[in-house]
């Protein structure tokens, strides 16, 4: 199975695919959108009651958010979903539907690790 792989340049959040780089964002409005530039991981309260032997040793561990998003790869449905996605910011947001995606995708893997 193919994967494609995340990557900035100047300032410019992409992820390739086989027609050539998809734009997704700039950097700082995906870094904007997950909340800064540093994720702290935690566990409430809840979680850990409701998972008693889920593993916390990394509770408190501070990830850096372009860390997380160089480390990410995609597979082809989602690369032919992003692309399909509008690149012009609705005037009621902050950011595209195309890197609402994609923050989206980021945020899981903060939450939940990349696998």
């Amino acid at each position: 199975m193919t994967r494609y792989d995340t990557f900035v340049e100047d300032g410019t959040v992409f992820v390739g695919s086989d027609d050539g780089p998809i734009e997704v964002a700039p950097l700082s409005a995906v870094v904007d959108a997950v909340g800064g530039p540093a994720w702290t991981i935690s566990y409430s309260d809840a979680e850990k009651a409701r998972h008693p032997e889920m593993n916390v040793d990394d509770e408190g561990l501070v990830v850096d958010v372009v860390d997380m998003l160089n480390a990410m790869t995609h597979g082809e449905r989602f690369v032919a979903t992003l692309a399909a996605h509008p690149t012009t910011v609705p005037e009621e947001d902050t950011i595209s539907p195309r890197a609402g995606l994609f923050v989206g995708k980021l945020l899981e893997n903060l939450e939940n690790g990349v696998s």
